[in-house]
C-alpha cells in the first residue's frame, strides 16, 4: 500500500499516518523527520535544509527527491510506505511518479486532510505544549510567526496539489478537523475500496 497525505500543516497527517503504520506494518516516510535526521547528523545536505526550515520555509526538490528516492529503496518499504509531507509541490508530484513508474510501483490514493487554517495554529500551540510538558525538544519552525509562513507557502506551492491529483483521479478528502478516529475510520472506508 502506498499512500499520500495532503494537507496544510498541523492538519493531523503524521498522527494518521503512524496509526495507518501501526495497522499495516508499513513506514511512515515523512520528509521532515528525514530532513531533521540528516540535520542532527550534521551531513551536508542536513546542514543546506537547516538554515532553510530555520527560516520556516521549504527545502528544495532536488534535496527532497533524492532522500525519498533513496528511502524508497530500503527493504522495509518493499511492502508499501506513506508518504507525510511529501510531494509538497505540483512539480515534486510529477517527478514522484516518474520516479515510482521507474521503480515498477504506483500509488494506491492520495489522501487530504481538509481543515480550517484558522484552527492550525491553536493545534500548533497545542503540539508545542504536549512537547513540552513531555520534556521534548520543539522544532525551530513550531512559532507563530515561522507557522504562519509554512501557512502561506502551503497556500501557494502545496495547495494546487489537490487539483493536480483529482485530474489523475487519485484524491479522496477527508473532513481533517473531526475527531481522530473518526477521520480514521474515514480514511479505512477509502483504502478499503481502493
Amino acid at each position: 500500500m502506498r499512500l499520500i497525505f495532503l494537507g496544510p500543516p498541523g492538519a493531523g497527517k503524521g498522527t494518521q499516518a503512524s496509526l495507518l503504520t501501526a495497522q499495516y506494518g508499513i513506514p511512515q516516510l515523512s520528509t521532515g523527520d528525514m530532513l531533521r535526521a540528516a540535520v542532527a547528523q550534521q551531513t551536508e545536505v542536513g546542514k543546506r535544509a537547516k538554515a532553510v526550515m530555520d527560516a520556516g520555509q521549504l527545502v528544495s526538490d532536488e534535496i527532497v527527491n533524492a532522500i525519498v528516492s533513496d528511502r524508497i529503496d530500503e527493504a522495509d518499504c518493499a511492502n508499501g510506505f506513506i508518504l507525510d509531507g511529501y510531494p509538497r509541490t505540483v512539480p515534486q508530484a510529477v517527478a514522484l511518479a516518474d520516479m515510482l513508474a521507474g521503480k515498477g510501483l504506483k500509488l494506491d490514493a492520495v489522501i487530504e486532510l481538509k481543515v480550517d487554517e484558522s484552527a492550525l495554529v491553536k493545534r500548533m500551540e497545542n503540539r508545542v505544549a504536549e512537547t513540552i510538558a513531555k520534556g521534548g525538544q520543539v522544532r525551530s519552525d513550531d512559532n507563530p510567526e515561522a507557522f504562519r509562513k509554512r501557512l502561506v507557502e502551503y497556500r501557494e506551492k502545496t495547495a494546487p496539489l489537490s487539483d493536480h491529483y483529482a485530474s489523475t483521479g487519485e484524491l479522496k478528502t477527508v473532513d481533517g478537523m473531526a475527531e481522530v478516529d473518526t477521520v480514521t475510520k474515514e480514511i479505512a472506508k477509502i483504502l478499503t475500496a481502493a
